[in-house]
């Protein structure tokens, strides 16, 4: 509809039109309203614009962190890995083993850390749900402390690999090799930024770790689980002085806080 046809809707009726449309109806709203000189209109068109060349801007970076999907896709499935929790006081390291399709398009993956929580946890139901295969490992606080905190960050990482429901080609890997895995392993400095599959092994892992620290925060109240995920905040440090430790404490992380 153009010209004078489709000043016959009223802006909010168009606002409601340009509110439900799909992306790939967009180029026919700019078309259908290209005459309409409302500055309303002229307004809502602009601003869809925008929001356009954001989205077309997003699909860029995501195609740029698929380079290493493309380049190892050939050998088979391709496995990104990351793990969280290498730095707090309590709970453990988890680590997540994420396969995505090969025609993935889900967009916004990215390094956990810099994504918010709202968003982690929408790309963790869209990951869960798109993904060829996801596994998620764990090393407890006691077994941090028994074999060092590196040493229990492979064995989650092994542990994440062990759960996928299929066997991974190539696993591209944040920065690190993990020791006693016969599967070709790419490490990336920065993966978790550089590569889709370990970002969304990043995310997975991150909100998997983080939904745990709040059920901890009610099983051990006064620490301040829920909100510092178990790191060493003020409120947590202080906890740890008057209270003492907890079983999700690493007795080896802790010595300078306790007795």
């Amino acid at each position: 509809m153009k010209g004078r046809n489709c000043q016959m809707k009223t802006i909010s009726e168009i606002k409601q039109e340009i509110a439900v449309c799909k992306e790939s109806e967009w180029e026919m709203l700019f078309d259908a309203y290209s005459t309409d000189n409302r500055t309303g209109v002229v307004n809502m068109l602009e601003n869809l614009r925008k929001k356009q060349a954001k989205l077309q801007q997003e699909i860029a970076r995501i195609e740029v962190m698929k380079k290493y999907e493309y380049q190892y896709g050939s050998d088979g499935l391709v496995c990104g890995i990351d793990e969280v929790g290498r730095g707090p006081l309590a709970g453990p390291v988890v680590a997540g083993a994420v396969i995505l399709p090969k025609n993935c398009k889900i967009l916004y993956l990215n390094d956990s850390k810099q994504l918010s929580e709202r968003k982690r946890e929408a790309l963790y139901d869209v990951i869960m749900r798109e993904a060829v295969a996801v596994g998620i490992g764990f090393a407890s606080p006691k077994r941090i402390d028994e074999i060092n905190i590196l040493q229990a960050t492979y064995e989650a990482m092994r542990d994440a690999i062990g759960q996928l429901s299929v066997q991974p080609d190539v696993l591209l890997n944040d920065a690190v090799t993990i020791p006693k895995v016969d599967i070709l392993q790419v490490p990336i400095v920065k993966g978790d930024a550089k590569s889709v599959s370990i970002a969304a092994a990043s995310i997975v892992a991150k909100v998997t770790r983080d939904r745990l620290m709040v059920e901890y925060e009610g099983m051990f109240p006064g620490y301040g689980f829920a909100s510092n995920k178990g790191y060493g905040s003020q409120v947590h440090i202080e906890a740890l002085k008057v209270n003492g430790p907890v079983p999700i404490h690493r007795r080896s992380f802790i010595g300078n806080f306790v007795l």
